[in-house]
């Protein structure tokens, strides 16, 4: 209850300001973002390394991650959110989305993180919460970010990637999710994706990691299903040989057929093949296509079920159908 009281208090205090025109990569004050962002890949790169976070913008990624957490060692947290945020003001990343990680709300780092990064003129469009394992956890990230946007001139709203990394947070994760959602509603962030974290996931549970990932397909699948009864994207796990591009391709087409909508991507190679592998075909947009606009036609003839090329068509196929058609035109 303590918390939710300084939550409301803060609430409060950001209300009553008057913001000031947002010169930045996130939604515009007081309003969730509705458009929908392809993010195939998201590119981690440590924040405290300039000279790759400069080449950013000849990549193409849909999405990247400047990291304060795992990639950069605990000597270097301060250089990080200095860089960061920085970069976020002098380099213009064209159509790839900004992202930050900040460290885990129980490292302690995570206030100190969000404080440095919205000093910004340029905010990143979605903030990145890793190790994500129980209700009161995500409390105090909503508290912590409402105390950060208090003490700057605007009012922003982030979209937020949640990353499941231990058994505890695959257990807690429905309630996990639906208190994001609650929190939302009184809280500048609006819950976007829902990433697998695989390695600090099988370090957990004590899994010997695989090829065939054989020991994720349980945690894999559960975050895919969470992802989609609340309507958000499903990012899989990162695939740590970079050079090994057969395997990445194989693992980021079963992802994409495990119901993935994208993949981290560890280094520039992996990008273009995580996102082709994302991506539908010339063939599947054609099909996807000519079945929209069969039901139309059968829609004005009164018609409801439906056969096309030889299958019965329902509202389920449908729908995977207007998915993939909307994919294919906003990554254009």
């Amino acid at each position: 209850m303590a918390s939710r009281s300084k939550l409301v208090r803060v609430l409060f205090q950001t209300s009553v300001r008057l913001s000031t025109p947002l010169r930045s990569y996130c939604s515009a004050p007081g309003q969730h973002s509705i458009i929908f962002r392809p993010r195939r890949a998201l590119l981690f790169v440590a924040g405290n390394d300039e000279r790759k976070i400069c080449k950013i913008p000849t990549l193409d990624a849909d999405c990247v991650v400047m990291d304060c957490e795992d990639a950069v060692a605990p000597s270097k947290k301060d250089e990080a959110r200095k860089t960061v945020t920085r970069m976020l003001d002098e380099v213009d990343f064209g159509r790839t989305e900004c992202a930050v990680r900040i460290n885990s709300v129980d490292s302690g780092l995570a206030d100190d993180d969000l404080l440095a990064i919205l000093q910004a003129k340029n905010l990143p469009s979605a903030i990145v919460l890793p190790k994500v394992e129980s209700v009161e956890e995500m409390q105090t990230f909503a508290a912590n970010l409402n105390t950060a946007v208090a003490e700057i001139e605007v009012n922003p709203t982030f979209d937020l990637f949640a990353i499941l990394e231990s058994a505890k947070g695959l257990m807690n994760l429905q309630p996990i999710l639906q208190e994001i959602v609650s929190l939302s509603d009184m809280s500048p962030f609006r819950l976007a994706a829902l990433a697998f974290g695989s390695e600090d996931f099988a370090a957990d549970i004590g899994a010997s990691r695989t090829s065939e990932a054989t020991e994720l397909l349980y945690a894999r699948q559960m975050v895919v299903l969470a992802a989609k009864a609340f309507g958000l994207q499903a990012i899989d796990y990162a695939s740590v040989d970079f050079k090994d591009t057969e395997s990445l391709k194989r693992q980021a087409e079963e992802g994409a057929r495990f119901g993935f909508t994208g993949k981290v991507a560890i280094h520039p190679l992996q990008v273009p093949i995580i996102q082709q592998a994302f991506s539908p075909s010339p063939e599947r947009v054609v099909w996807a296509r000519g079945l929209i606009q069969a039901f139309q036609q059968h829609q004005q003839e009164g018609k409801g079920v439906f056969m096309y090329e030889g299958r019965m068509i329902d509202k389920p196929i449908l729908l995977q159908a207007q998915n993939m058609v909307q994919s294919e035109a906003v990554e254009k």
